[in-house]
């Protein structure tokens, strides 16, 4: 049990990041579930220099067929080798307007993202209208598809990577995950830590949707005008605190730092190059 709760990867801000559970062998027709409500605080958008809190609801399911919701993805376990994990994954990509990203939800574990480090200031250049987007197209919600594949290196140390195609508004968008998780860091009893770190690499569809600004947006916005490339997008690490009150409460706690690379750090709407993301939440088991 302690693989499905306590998994760190990608978590994800303004993009989605894939989670998923580790496979948990179940007595058939059985599932395990748990649900929960915290607050997270958070960019607006990637590279922002603003903030937003929000609600965050928790939910990550698992069942023994392999079927498994966790935060924003579901996928499948297909695999029967304790050593690889693989399978279809499905996730929702958060949409984007004038205040930011839209909100997200959290399983009890999940992928992690970026490197803690010094956080620069925001950019000065940005007096007018600081929090905002306005101008900028918006940018609809989308279900996204795609595939992962894990490794376990050692029972505590999996290697992770997920696909997934279909982001932006001409559903062209599509974004390779890579990471290392440590899994479940025992600290006595009640409290289990688990690590990630990784990078998240994009093509330049994907890339110039989030951080690219047309010739049109630049015309009617404070931003001036930017092609994206693809390539790297950003490196990201994540600890993961989880705190079991009892077989059926939990509290979860997460924080995230995600560092831009390539031409999203480039981008004029990344006002600062390092984020950091924290939520926490209170999840029943059921």
């Amino acid at each position: 049990m302690n693989k499905l709760l306590f998994i760190a990867l990608c978590a994800a801000s303004g993009t989605t990041c894939a989670q998923t559970p580790a496979t948990n062998p179940m007595p058939d027709g059985s599932r395990d579930m748990y649900v929960g409500l915290g607050v997270q605080s958070a960019p607006r958008w990637d590279g922002t220099g603003s903030r937003k809190v929000s609600a965050l609801p928790v939910l990550q399911v698992q069942w023994s067929n392999g079927l498994f919701i966790s935060g924003m993805s579901a996928g499948m376990h297909l695999s029967t080798d304790p050593v690889i994990e693989y399978g279809p994954l499905l996730a929702v990509q958060p949409g984007r307007d004038a205040s930011g990203t839209g909100r997200s939800a959290d399983g009890v574990g999940t992928y992690g993202p970026s490197l803690i480090g010094p956080v620069p200031e925001p950019l000065a250049k940005f007096d007018a209208r600081p929090t905002r987007l306005d101008g900028m197209d918006k940018i609809g919600t989308r279900l996204t598809g795609g595939v992962f594949a894990n490794y376990y290196v050692t029972p505590q140390w999996r290697l992770t990577s997920s696909l997934l195609y279909g982001a932006g508004n001409d559903h062209d968008g599509a974004r390779l995950d890579l990471g290392v998780q440590r899994l479940a860091v025992d600290l006595g009893g009640q409290h289990h830590v688990s690590l990630s770190a990784g990078v998240a690499v994009a093509n330049r569809n994907y890339n110039q949707t989030y951080f690219g600004v047309t010739a049109a947006e630049a015309a009617r916005s404070r931003f001036t005008r930017y092609d994206a490339g693809g390539g790297l997008q950003d490196a990201h690490v994540g600890v993961r605190w989880n705190w079991a009150w009892s077989p059926s409460w939990m509290l979860t706690s997460n924080v995230q730092a995600k560092r831009l690379l390539g031409s999203a750090d480039k981008s004029p709407l990344a006002e600062r190059s390092t984020n950091l993301t924290v939520s926490t939440a209170i999840a029943y088991r059921f």
